[in-house]
Formats: C-alpha cells, sequence, structure tokens
C-alpha cells in the first residue's frame, strides 16, 4: 500500500478525505448540477452515500486501485471538492476525475489540483498516460483539460447511461513525454 502524503499546490491542500469531512461532502453534493455534470454522484446527496464512499476510498488506497483527494482552500482549510486517479498499473496508466462544489466554479480551483494529480501520477506513480472523459455537455470540464495539457482523442458515443439518457463522453489524454515537454 503506498501511503498518500498530502500534495500541495500554489492555492490547494490535497489530502484523504476523513469522516469529519462528511458534513461538508454532504453540503457540496446538495446540487442538482454536480450530479448531473458527473459520472457518479448521486442526487439528492445522503450522509449514507458520504460514508460508504469513503469505503470505497480506504479500500482503494489499500488496493493501489485509486487514490481520492479532498480538495481544500489554504487560506481557510475549507472543502471545495475532491480529485482522485485511478491508476492501471499494468498498462502504465490512469483516469483521473474531480468535481468541485458550486460555490467554487469558475476560480480555477479544478485546474490547479488536476495538475497536482498529474504531477502526482506521472513523478509518484511512474505513469505513461494519464487521461479523462467529460460528458459532451460539460464543456468546461474539458477546458480544464485542455489547460492542463491534455490532449482532445475522440468521443466515446453514448459511452454511458445517466440522467434517462445516454451519454457521449469527450475523451482527453496526457502522455508522460507531453508532460515533461511542458514541464521543462
Amino acid at each position: 500500500m503506498m501511503v498518500v502524503n498530502t500534495l500541495e499546490t500554489p492555492r490547494l491542500l490535497l489530502r484523504p478525505f476523513h469522516a469529519s469531512d462528511i458534513p461538508d461532502i454532504v453540503q457540496l453534493l446538495q446540487d442538482p448540477d454536480i450530479a448531473k455534470t458527473t459520472l457518479n454522484i448521486p442526487y439528492p446527496y445522503s450522509e449514507e452515500d458520504a460514508r460508504a464512499w469513503l469505503d470505497i476510498q480506504e479500500k482503494e488506497r489499500k488496493t493501489g486501485t485509486g487514490y481520492t483527494f479532498a480538495i481544500l482552500r489554504k487560506e481557510d482549510q475549507r472543502l471545495i471538492g475532491a480529485i482522485d486517479i485511478r491508476p492501471d498499473l499494468h498498462n502504465w496508466r490512469a483516469e483521473i476525475g474531480y468535481w468541485i462544489g458550486k460555490p467554487f466554479w469558475g476560480r480555477g480551483y479544478a485546474t490547479e489540483a488536476a495538475q497536482a494529480i498529474i504531477r502526482f501520477g506521472f513523478e509518484e506513480l511512474s505513469l505513461n498516460r494519464i487521461y479523462a472523459t467529460h460528458f459532451a455537455d460539460n464543456p468546461a470540464s474539458g477546458r480544464v483539460m485542455q489547460k492542463v495539457g491534455m490532449i482532445y482523442e475522440g468521443t466515446l458515443r453514448q459511452y454511458t447511461f445517466k440522467n434517462h439518457r445516454f451519454q457521449d463522453h469527450a475523451l482527453y489524454a496526457i502522455l508522460r513525454e507531453d508532460w515533461e515537454r511542458s514541464n521543462l
């Protein structure tokens, strides 16, 4: 099991979630717009949902199949969202996903957190490829992916079923060589 330390950016701290975060998680995820733009977040969101999610995170950390971080603002230690990375070490790749509480949208927090998780993936997990998808009707998430150097690779048509319809996903990825070139 890898020990996951806190990751730090100029404005953010990324750390594993604690049970004490549950009230803040539930409060942030009471917005239907977050559930609408993410694959696995239900609405309404309950304390039981949060407890189950924390249990999953612990199991994934122990098995090395996922690392989920709480995103906190440094200035006030306020929980503002989450980001995760799910490695497939056999293929030297991982998928990332994130959400930011609606009161904190549009401030660059997702981009800053994604830069940190990509660095973690390449430096700590020795990955070669990191990818992400977003619902085609959520272009703001695609802009985050572009800002962190991910390249659009295509659309996965009718890839998932959510919100009573099939959802197209836009696929983005960054390779280690791209990241190294951009971070010299």
